[in-house]
């Protein structure tokens, strides 16, 4: 007699197969806000009379809306993606790379950017 024997296995979720799940999750949660951020990069230097400049790095791939601002005075422009902004030179040698505040964000939070000059 040929005895024929049958192993049942059970589809259910075992706490490794949670464990899988959850990380994978959170792997893929991580990875899109990581790519959704705008990488930027400031760069500062100084003219060759010695006044104190700055220009915005996009490190990105995305177009963003930007501006640099010094003593009230503020720079609107945009930026498409992996470009460097012009040189924004301030004409007076008290300031320095302190006194410059800068803010970059994705143009499609921001249309009304899309009126100024590249920067």
């Amino acid at each position: 007699m040929n005895f024929i024997s049958f192993s049942v296995q059970s589809n259910l979720p075992t706490k490794k197969n949670y464990l899988f799940l959850s990380l994978l999750l959170c792997l893929a949660l991580f990875t899109i806000t990581a790519s959704a951020k705008s990488n930027i990069k400031p760069i500062f230097g100084y003219s060759l009379k010695g006044f104190p400049r700055m220009q915005i790095k996009n490190e990105s791939n995305q177009e963003l809306a930007c501006w640099v601002a010094i003593d009230g005075f503020k720079k609107k422009f945009r930026l498409p993606q992996f470009t460097t902004s012009q040189w924004i030179t301030v004409y007076d040698k008290r300031y320095n790379y302190q006194n410059f505040s800068t803010w970059c964000d994705n143009i499609k939070h921001h249309p009304e950017y899309r009126k100024y000059n590249r920067g």
